[in-house]
């Protein structure tokens, strides 16, 4: 997912907070202290270990034997050791607005064994993956920089390199960037699976009649057909009774409580927009390495980076799809609601974001996946009215490809590249988008 600015610096397509904190979220806990991989207290479901990096010894120049201009400064990492459990990684520093000019790479080793893995890439981002300059979450000191994270499984050893941006040899008054200040890894342990919910996609064993039952402990909200939610729809829109709502039918959506969220990290106050006229489409950037019985940990890993790690209120995605096709709640604070997500900066406001787990700038999306989206958007945006073939005018709050108060008209189901200048959500994906945007219609009678 290297990211293509109109300034030249890479972004990713991580959610993008730019809501204010009633309560700020406190920042993962330093351990370098404690003994190895230890983290928060043991009844807390998943934890957080949060290392520092160091700088790396210079390399040589293999004809001359001296050093290089990549000096310690902008190398920074932390050789193999031993950790708690994790599942999820990435790295974080002190300032958001620092962009880190450069790559990170990590190492892991599976749980209870010797085996190593490959070098792995984190994507990085940048100062627009932040709260806008100025608003009470910005403020606040929480929020910090980060690449995405990186799902690896469970894993025991760990290593990690950041380095600068190489400088050209041709020039020789070029020089590497400075790293940023205050580089942290953050080893998440998502914590232990809720009571299994029945899956939907290849992996499952539910049927209908699982996931009535489930629904009774607000762990899955069943599918409802096209007029069970015409007829909700109506309600929850405030549309005139016997009006044409096209509204598709509610698809089956794994709730918070069904993926284990712990509500007491993010924070308790909900912030709502005045509707949703557009869906953006994302990607996690997490790696395409997991089951979709891993899923729900996946989503959890996530969610406690972006608030314990990142500093944000909640998870920025509004909802999350899996490869089976799954559908999960993200952002708390109601599924027919319009709830302020964290995903597109600058179009946040009066729309949703819906991220695919996984990375697809190499990769294609399963059809099950794409089938999600279609059948999600086709609800939710019809619950508002909103044409999943058509396009829409939205106000831009700033951003690194609209100006603040720029009017931008984009598609109804649009890619997070649409409205913010990277890669977001890959071109394997965003390729798909078009099909998406038809079966959608489709599913509204339209």
């Amino acid at each position: 997912m290297r990211s293509f600015l109109a300034s030249s610096i890479g972004v990713t397509c991580a959610a993008v907070l730019v809501l204010p904190l009633a309560a700020p979220a406190s920042a993962a806990p330093d351990t370098s202290t404690a003994p190895a991989g230890s983290a928060e207290p043991s009844d807390t479901p998943g934890s957080t270990q949060s290392l520092p990096l160091s700088p790396l010894s210079a390399p040589s120049d293999e004809t001359t034997g001296e050093p290089t201009r990549t000096t310690a400064a902008a190398e920074q990492g932390l050789l193999e050791r031993d950790v708690r459990s994790f599942s999820l990684v990435g790295v974080v520093w002190d300032d958001p607005d620092t962009e880190l000019h450069g790559t990170v790479q990590v190492r892991t080793r599976a749980l209870g064994t010797a085996r190593w893995s490959d070098w792995q890439d984190l994507e990085t981002h940048n100062a627009e993956h932040a709260a806008d300059p100025g608003t009470t979450e910005r403020e606040s000191g929480t929020v910090r920089g980060s690449t995405a994270p990186l799902w690896v499984g469970e894993s025991d050893g760990v290593s990690v390199r950041v380095r600068s941006k190489t400088p050209d040899p041709q020039d020789r008054t070029d020089s590497a960037a400075p790293l940023p200040a205050g580089l942290r890894l953050e080893l998440v342990d998502p914590g232990k699976d809720p009571q299994q919910v029945p899956a939907a996609g290849s992996e499952s064993s539910g049927d209908a009649e699982d996931s009535r039952t489930t629904a009774l402990d607000g762990r899955v909200l069943p599918a409802l057909s096209k007029a069970e939610s015409e007829a909700r729809g109506e309600a929850e829109a405030g549309l005139t009774p016997g009006a044409q709502p096209y509204i598709g039918p509610r698809p089956r959506i794994i709730t918070r409580k069904g993926w284990g969220a712990d509500e007491k990290l993010r924070e308790r106050s909900f912030v709502y927009t005045k509707t949703v006229k557009a869906a953006f489409i994302h990607h996690s950037a997490t790696g395409n390495n997991y089951t979709c019985s891993q899923a729900p940990a996946v989503l959890r890993g996530i969610y406690r980076y972006h608030v314990k790690s990142s500093g944000w209120r909640d998870i920025g995605y509004n909802f999350a799809v899996d490869k089976c096709g799954n559908i999960y709640e993200g952002r708390a604070g109601g599924v027919t609601k319009p709830v302020l997500g964290a995903h597109t900066r600058g179009f946040n406001a009066n729309s949703m974001g819906i991220a695919v787990l996984g990375t697809f700038t190499g990769s294609n999306p399963s059809a099950s996946a794409v089938n999600a989206i279609a059948k999600l958007t086709a609800w939710k945006l019809g619950l508002f009215g909103a044409d999943p073939s058509g396009r829409t005018t939205l106000v831009s709050a700033g951003g690194n490809k609209f100006k603040k108060g720029t009017k931008a008209t984009l598609n109804v189901i649009s890619g997070h590249r649409d409205g913010f200048a990277t890669e977001c959500p890959g071109a394997r994906l965003y390729k798909k988008l078009g099909s998406a945007r038809t079966s959608s219609a489709r599913l509204q009678g339209r």
